[in-house]
């Protein structure tokens, strides 16, 4: 029992454990295992697959058994039943009532005769005379049969024997929407490392923003301490400290709402994987930006292999037009047993097969308009195949001009912030010496942190278009 605890305890400390200094590259490899969005597209992926096995099962036809379970006193039912069952008997059509008839009949000529036996002449003489009140005789066991009870069990095989080459193109078709699927289940897989790749690269800039900060906040405290030593010396007066308080809390404010996007970049993260996220291990450095040609691009983007494989589908169905065109030939095998009683099988059994050809010779002309739509299709879905390679590598020049220029702008950047960086210094040397004012020096450390948030915006662009570019070749 113990045990048992123990188990269940550590299992739970387990499912509520978060992950730590989680890597990017494991955190890729826990996104393709958990995350919702790609399993959800990977039940997709079955379902169409599925679809493949539901067309080739119409090859091998079908077998239904078929159990029907009949009462009925109506004459036309009772006489087919007994038909049916093979039990009807010339009872069953009347001949008592007409048996009876003959037989006065007989008698009747044996009292004509002088001998008193039964004379064919007389009695083909009665019958001439009254045959047709005989034949107006209503047999009652025919008219009026009892209730009869019929079970009929039937089972049949039906087997497409030659559809013109429909159930092949269905078939080559449903293959190849399923192939489909499995690239929309890749896009998602690359949009959602797209999505991962960039919350990971943007905890890296928050991360660098906080340290930036956190050096700016520690230079104003450094500050406070110089003006109150040049308070007591006379060179700094209260509003000055102040005034440095008050850049100190905006700092703090600052450092604040850092940490908070940090989080929510961790919740997001979490909610990629699946999983708990408390700190990760952000990268570094820049993500490399990708050799892109027109080869890469039509190789390996997925929008061009799904408008490829559209454009096969849409041949296909071409071909499936064209099938309506064609006879289709069938066949069909059915036994059965009936009885009056349900399971009494006998040797009573009847069967029946055959073959049937069957071939439209007109409808108005839609099965010509439908071929020459399909036909239109394919050509309309051609030019959107060449419409993506071109549009794509477009897209792919425009990120690689936007890089570039992102790239120029980062060491603009970078080279004004540490400008910034030296004037704050200088001008911190100035205040001691009372050349300038308190204001002066601090509107130089706003200016820094303005560059600093600029740099990192940029950052922030740069990073986004370069992982836009792995995107796009997914990679």
């Amino acid at each position: 029992m113990r045990l048992l605890l123990l188990i269940l305890v550590v299992a739970t400390l387990n499912l509520n454990a978060s992950l730590k200094r989680l890597s990017l590259n494991r955190a890729l490899e826990l996104l393709e295992e958990n995350n919702l969005e790609i399993k959800v597209s990977k039940y997709e992926e079955m379902m169409k697959f599925y679809d493949i096995a539901k067309v080739k099962a119409k090859n091998f036809g079908t077998i239904d058994l078929e159990i029907t379970a009949l009462r009925s006193n109506d004459p036309g039912n009772v006489f087919g039943f007994k038909v049916q069952s093979r039990d009807a008997t010339f009872a069953d059509f009347g001949f008592a009532d007409f048996m009876g008839a003959l037989g006065q009949g007989v008698q009747q000529s044996a009292m004509m005769d002088p001998n008193h036996m039964p004379n064919f002449a007389y009695f083909a003489q009665g019958l001439n005379q009254n045959g047709a009140s005989i034949l107006a005789i209503k047999p009652d066991a025919l008219n009026y049969p009892k209730p009869r009870t019929h079970f009929l069990t039937k089972i049949s095989y039906k087997v497409p024997l030659y559809t013109g080459g429909m159930l092949t193109n269905y078939k080559k078709i449903t293959t190849k929407m399923y192939k489909m699927s499995k690239i929309d289940t890749q896009k998602v897989m690359a949009m959602k490392r797209y999505e991962l790749k960039k919350a990971f690269y943007d905890v890296g800039l928050v991360n660098s923003f906080i340290s930036n900060l956190n050096e700016i906040k520690r230079n104003i405290g450094k500050l406070k301490k110089v003006i109150k030593e040049m308070q007591r010396e006379g060179y700094a007066v209260e509003t000055d400290y102040l005034e440095v308080d008050a850049k100190l809390a905006e700092v703090e404010a600052m450092l604040d709402e850092a940490k908070l996007n940090k989080e929510l970049a961790y919740h997001f993260i979490s909610f990629l994987i699946d999983q708990k996220v408390s700190s990760i291990i952000a990268p570094k450095s820049s993500p490399r930006v990708p050799r892109v040609t027109k080869d890469t691009i039509v190789n390996r983007n997925l929008d061009i292999a799904k408008a490829r494989m559209g454009l096969k589908i849409t041949k296909d169905a071409i071909e499936v037009e064209k099938a309506k065109f064609k006879p289709t030939v069938g066949a069909f095998v059915e036994y059965g047993n009936a009885n009056d009683k349900l399971f009494k099988y006998t040797k009573k059994g009847f069967y029946t097969f055959g073959v049937q050809a069957k071939m439209n010779l007109f409808n108005g002309g839609a099965d010509k308009a439908s071929l020459e739509k399909a036909k239109t299709h394919y050509l309309k879905v051609s030019t959107q195949v060449i419409l993506a390679k071109k549009g794509m590598w477009l897209k792919a020049s425009k990120l690689k001009a936007q890089i570039k220029s992102l790239t120029a702008r980062v060491r603009s950047y970078q080279k004004q912030y540490k400008f910034s960086q030296r004037v704050y210094l200088t001008y911190k040397t100035k205040y001691k010496e009372g050349l300038v004012s308190i204001t002066d020096l601090l509107i130089k450390q706003s200016l820094e942190i303005e560059k600093l948030m600029k740099l990192l915006q940029i950052k922030n662009e740069r990073n986004a278009k370069i992982l836009e570019l792995q995107n796009l070749i997914n990679q």
